[in-house]
């Protein structure tokens, strides 16, 4: 198999990369929590977390020894750990220049020692780091080191695994489930923090018809091609997800109905002027109908969101298809 070379210098590409996950802000996962208990037994550190660097913030995906769920990025080790193919390591914190008025180092969880292994993503980009940390000064030492990126390997392979178990296999999508989980995120950010997000629920139209008249392999194609479309035109944090047959949803985070009711039209315009190319040469048009519903203070779990979507969704079936309506 021929070695993934690791790609630096792109933090766009490094982010997208990141997000592409699907991860943060996710629940606890025993994978990862079993590994960087590994790490803090092994080691004899009291300090060991799975970090993903995101654009301006530091968050662990599993920790022991910390207190909380992220950071700033500006202070964070593990930003530095993703500059480099190599382990970074620092023997004392306070004798690094680039560490020594740290607030990580001189307060909790007062940091003095460091060991970070990047943890790469199948195409390449170091999207956080492995980490051992003490409370003294400390040489780790080659064995250590080694054990350390053997357990980075692992956590590479959990995060490709967790990623293939949450994609639908036609399109790529997330699943239904994986879906409700990044909802269930939606909901908390917005009871916590008062962020809007607005979920669309879309069914593309007549799609019986076309795999009457077509075949089945068309309709796969149909499928394919509009999911890859919403790719295409969404931004980078929206979360797309197919709910089963020819339904699929969007989360668009901090993103209002109205703000959302723009979006799909430009897709839904996009989508009507599109012709796709089906396995055996013919040509065809589909268009789709969406339904929008903004979170509000009474929804508290993803059925109910959905539901919500759905119901507008079916208002835009109702009114003839090819069109957009909004959750009253």
């Amino acid at each position: 198999m021929k070695p993934i070379r690791t790609v630096l210098g792109d933090e766009p590409g490094r982010i997208a990369a990141l997000h592409r996950l699907d991860i943060l802000d996710t629940e606890a996962e025993s994978a990862f929590e079993d590994v960087v208990a590994l790490v803090r037994a092994a080691l004899h550190v009291p300090i060991a977390a799975v970090s993903l660097i995101d654009a301006d913030r530091q968050w662990f995906k599993a920790r022991v020894g910390l207190d909380v769920s992220e950071t700033p990025r500006s202070v964070s080790f593990c930003s530095h750990a993703i500059e480099d193919t190599e382990p970074f390591l620092i023997a004392d914190a306070l004798e690094d220049v680039r560490f020594a008025n740290n607030a990580l180092v001189n307060g909790p969880p007062n940091v003095r020692s460091y060991a970070g292994i990047p943890i790469r993503t199948a195409e390449g980009y170091n999207v956080g780091a492995l980490c051992a940390i003490d409370h003294r000064p400390r040489q780790f030492t080659p064995t250590e080191v080694a054990m350390l990126c053997n357990l980075a390997r692992i956590v590479e392979k959990e995060l490709e695994l967790r990623r293939i178990a949450d994609r639908d296999a036609l399109t790529g999508c997330l699943t239904r489930r994986a879906f409700a989980e990044r909802a269930v995120v939606e909901i908390d950010r917005f009871h916590r923090y008062g962020r809007p997000c607005s979920l669309v629920m879309a069914d593309i139209d007549h799609f019986k018809a076309v795999n009457d008249t077509h075949g089945h392999i068309a309709g796969d194609c149909v499928l394919r091609e509009v999911a890859q479309l919403v790719m295409q035109l969404k931004r980078d944090g929206d979360v797309l997800g197919r709910l089963g047959g020819e339904e699929f949803a969007v989360l668009l985070p901090e993103t209002s109905a109205g703000a959302a009711r723009a979006a799909v039209d430009r897709f839904r315009r996009t989508l009507e002027q599109h012709t796709m190319t089906l396995p055996g040469g013919e040509r065809l048009r589909v268009t789709a109908s969406f339904g929008i519903a903004e979170l509000i203070g009474g929804i508290t779990m993803p059925d109910e969101w959905l539901a919500a979507a759905d119901q507008a969704m079916y208002a835009a079936k109702r009114g003839g298809r090819n069109r957009c309506e909004i959750c009253a």
